[in-house]
């Protein structure tokens, strides 16, 4: 059974997840009101009330826009990693362009915090069977770990036949993906680690989803949630469909309390600590050769 656990927030702000795209352009997100400050800093007493060390995957917009708040989030003893730089998701890249944005973004996050970055997420999860590339573009700039892939069926992501677990997808490198915790039932896989999941659902089924595949498959689990999940006062996105305002708007009142049951429940640390053993951090088990990963249908 594995211990500690990853904790890891994925800095954006609410006007910026991919659901919002059809409603919002990029070139307008400098006009809407910022709550991502606030946000964190709420964040931040609740892991210090619970002595938690977390990894932030942060957007370089968001780094340029409030160098302080990371410098905070660092000096508090937190992982600074890479959400990207606009939160495109990786498919939309050619490899050439994801190259620059990787690079620029970490060096951003680099240059205000002074920190070196090693970890990424692809936002929306989105490396998959049509980037193959991206991995060993990642390893090439300085990236020691991802943690971008959701190994299940969804409708906007997922590879569902990738290891649920710690792998090596590059050729002769130690370069790591380390995929979100999802939990295996009845044959299906099933999500645990976080995201709308965890507001949407009842606290009970996170807890016995993270219990069941830390427990029986001795998984170290990796947790994710969004800054604008505990506000449940952001301003409201006209235009919406049913589907992303029930999946962004549920439950955002019960999710700060959620978290903290959440905090107390597991033993959290940083990816970095508990997946890079060479940085110091807890060996741990990962495919030795890389993994042939196929998508499902």
């Amino acid at each position: 059974m594995a211990d500690r656990h990853a904790m890891t927030v994925d800095v954006e702000d609410y006007f910026q997840v991919s659901a919002m795209e059809p409603r919002i352009d990029r070139a307008d997100w400098g006009g809407f009101e910022c709550r991502v400050e606030r946000n964190v800093d709420t964040l931040l007493a609740l892991f210090d009330d619970h002595g938690v060390d977390a990894t932030f995957f942060t957007l370089g917009w968001i780094a340029e826009r409030y160098p302080a708040m990371m410098r905070r989030i660092a000096d508090a003893g937190h992982e600074i990693a890479s959400h990207g730089c606009h939160h495109h998701r990786v498919s939309s890249f050619s490899q050439a362009a994801f190259r620059h944005d990787v690079q620029r973004a970490k060096a951003v996050l680099e240059d205000v915090t002074g920190q070196a970055v090693r970890g990424y997420r692809a936002p929306s999860f989105s490396i998959d069977e049509r980037t193959p590339w991206a991995h060993e573009t990642l390893a090439d700039t300085g990236h020691v770990y991802s943690s971008s892939v959701h190994p299940i069926a969804h409708d906007h992501y997922g590879m569902p036949d990738a290891p649920r677990g710690p792998y090596r997808p590059v050729a002769g490198s130690d370069f790591l993906e380390v995929p979100v915790t999802t939990v295996e039932l009845a044959g299906r896989r099933l999500p645990c680690g976080g995201g709308g999941w965890f507001r949407l659902l009842p606290y009970a089924y996170s807890a016995w989803g993270l219990r069941r595949a830390t427990g029986r498959d001795g998984l170290a689990a990796v947790f994710y949630f969004h800054p604008w999940e505990i506000d449940p006062g952001q301003p409201r996105v006209d235009g919406l469909s049913l589907k992303t305002r029930v999946r962004h708007y549920t439950n955002l009142g019960r999710m700060q309390p959620r978290l903290a049951r959440l905090l107390t429940a597991f033993d959290w640390t940083r990816m970095d600590r508990l997946f890079c053993p060479a940085l110091g951090g807890e060996p741990a088990a990962a495919q030795s050769t890389p993994a042939t990963v196929t998508a499902g249908p």
